[in-house]
């Protein structure tokens, strides 16, 4: 069996249920990674209104938050990610070119 390469980029989207604005962030995100990262990504869901305690570990304020974990360092974007040039420089990713 062919072990698969790790991701380049380990991401946590945290949220708070299935608002209008974790619904966003999530779709922005999906939409982001698949243009400019595609194959090199994880995406991690993590719901506070079902595991809150996962909050504490990276230290979230308001949600929606993304957190970049791999490559390091850390980096945190919160909001519904909807302007993507600055969810680029969050990232530190090149955008791709059309």
């Amino acid at each position: 069996m062919k072990k698969e390469p790790p991701a380049k980029f380990e991401l946590r989207l945290y949220v708070a249920g299935q608002t209008p604005k974790s619904r966003a962030a999530l779709a922005n995100l999906q939409h982001i990674c698949e243009t400019h990262l595609a194959g090199q990504y994880r995406i991690e869901i993590i719901d506070l209104m079902i595991t809150p305690q996962l909050a504490a570990g990276d230290q979230i304020f308001a949600v929606p938050t993304l957190v970049r974990r791999v490559p390091e360092p850390i980096r945190k974007i919160i909001g519904d990610l909807s302007n993507e040039a600055r969810v680029l420089v969050g990232l530190d990713v090149q955008p791709v070119k059309e």
